[in-house]
């Protein structure tokens, strides 16, 4: 006669395998059940002074392809755009207007120091099949379909994307106090990006997202400074801000960094959250991120400008005045070294 298994024993049976951790759990379960899920905001870029900043994110083989074919209209925002799809079926959103430049450039860099940006790239000249009965890109797109001075952003549809309310805030994150967030912020104020709106502003459309990215390992939650348009020139107020304006960008130079007080960089940035990015950084996560920033080439600089869309001028103005900000950010903290974190 067979034994029957005591009462017990199953119940402790079960209550043991209730206590696994989930990790162990999924580990043992179907390939159908929910990846792990993490927040990342940052990863290492690897050897900085090795990227092609010419192309940015996606590299030059994911860049548009001819010929464009209408998609629709995008009303949103303040900028004109549309949308359109390329010879390979991938949808680009497609923009006009004073942050072309600015954007792209800005991305650029942003993303050579490991942070998280949607593929984008600048286009000089080019033809829209199909584009008709425009709104406000009417006057960028010419009745055969031509267009001029462009930026295309990648919409990648696999990404799910959270924005407004369900977004995140510059003091509201997994992330507040880190190395990896404070280095996201001394980018932000690199740039003079004064178009820093987040969680806190959502009825006025955030420029902070959560990208959900299914990777092999696990479902990501990026988070993200997914508008860098309102760069590259004066920070301020309403009436002081500007966008690819080198010599408002560079008058402002020397206000990136303006001392170290108690082991805090202290700037003269200013945007729409200022004290939320500019305050409580420490310079040690300065001298981190100068570990990537630092390592740009001129080189780089002036390539990631010309695939902007930048002059002549241009390249020489605000690769100068860039270099400036990080040798300024570099001269501090090196005169307030300290224990590294």
């Amino acid at each position: 006669m067979k034994r029957k298994t005591p009462i017990a024993i199953l119940i402790l049976a079960v209550a043991f395998v209730g206590a696994l951790p989930s990790r162990a759990w999924e580990a043992s379960s179907s390939n159908s059940l929910p990846q792990r899920q993490r927040n990342v905001i940052w990863r290492n870029p690897g050897d900085v002074s090795q990227l092609n900043l010419a192309w940015g994110e996606g590299g030059a083989a994911a860049a548009p392809k001819p010929p464009f074919t209408f998609v629709g209209e995008d009303t949103g925002g303040s900028n004109p755009k549309i949308e359109v799809k390329d010879s390979r079926g991938v949808v680009w959103g497609v923009k006009w207007g004073e942050e072309v430049n600015s954007e792209v450039f800005a991305a650029r860099l942003v993303w050579a120091v490991g942070y998280f940006v949607e593929p984008s790239y600048f286009l000089a000249n080019g033809r829209i099949a199909g584009a008709r009965n425009l709104d406000r890109a009417k006057k960028y797109v010419g009745a055969n379909g031509s267009f001029s001075d462009a930026r295309f952003e990648k919409k990648d549809k696999s990404i799910k994307k959270l924005s407004d309310e369900q977004s995140w805030a510059y003091d509201e994150n997994p992330f507040v106090g880190t190395k990896e967030l404070n280095g996201l912020k001394l980018m932000v104020m690199l740039v003079s990006n004064w178009d820093s709106k987040d969680r806190h502003q959502a009825g006025k459309s955030s420029n902070t997202k959560i990208f959900i990215v299914n990777t092999r390992a696990a479902t990501e939650h990026r988070y993200v400074v997914s508008d860098w348009g309102g760069t590259m020139g004066k920070w301020g107020g309403v009436l002081r801000r500007g966008k690819w304006d080198c010599k408002g960008y560079a008058d402002q130079s020397d206000d990136f960094v303006k001392g170290v007080k108690r082991g805090m960089l202290e700037s003269g940035y200013s945007g729409q959250h200022t004290d939320s990015i500019k305050e409580n950084i420490p310079v040690e996560h300065a001298r981190w991120l100068l570990g990537y920033l630092g390592k740009l080439s001129d080189a780089q600089i002036r390539a990631a400008l010309k695939s902007s869309g930048a002059t002549t001028s241009e390249v020489g103005c605000f690769s100068r005045a860039v270099r400036t900000r990080i040798s300024h950010l570099q001269a501090y903290t090196a005169a307030n070294a300290g224990p590294r974190r």
